[in-house]
């Protein structure tokens, strides 16, 4: 099992930045590929980026191209979320996951989720 917990939510102004954490535990070994997936009220949960674990490879959803970058530090096994130029329309529960799959960016292809953090940007 790999337990995962996101930290560093919260309430920012339109055009703001917030950074997201999620430290991961247990078997780590396990874990190919790690990624940020967010839902908005009403809204099925969709994929944002994912970040390949040994690799560094990373890809991000249309959406945040440009504005989010997903970075992982190997040795503290945290995975982090760095969201600039925030918009409204960002407002979501974010929710970290793991996948022993490599390059995924499907929600069924996670296998471990974290219990989420909320996002709120102020227009």
């Amino acid at each position: 099992q790999v337990q995962l917990v996101e930290s560093g939510g919260g309430l920012v102004q339109a055009g703001g930045s917030l950074r997201l954490s999620c430290a991961a535990s247990g078997r780590t070994l396990s874990v190919n590929t790690m990624g940020w997936f967010r839902q908005a009220p009403g809204k099925e949960r969709e994929f944002v980026a994912f970040i390949t674990w040994r690799t560094g490879a990373t890809y991000y959803a249309d959406s945040v191209e440009g504005r989010f970058t997903i970075s992982r530090d190997y040795a503290k096994n945290t995975v982090y979320l760095q969201m600039d130029s925030l918009k409204p329309e960002d407002i979501a529960v974010y929710y970290c996951a793991a996948s022993r799959s490599g390059y995924v960016s499907r929600k069924y292809e996670y296998d471990y989720w974290g219990q989420g953090t909320q996002v709120t940007v102020s227009s």
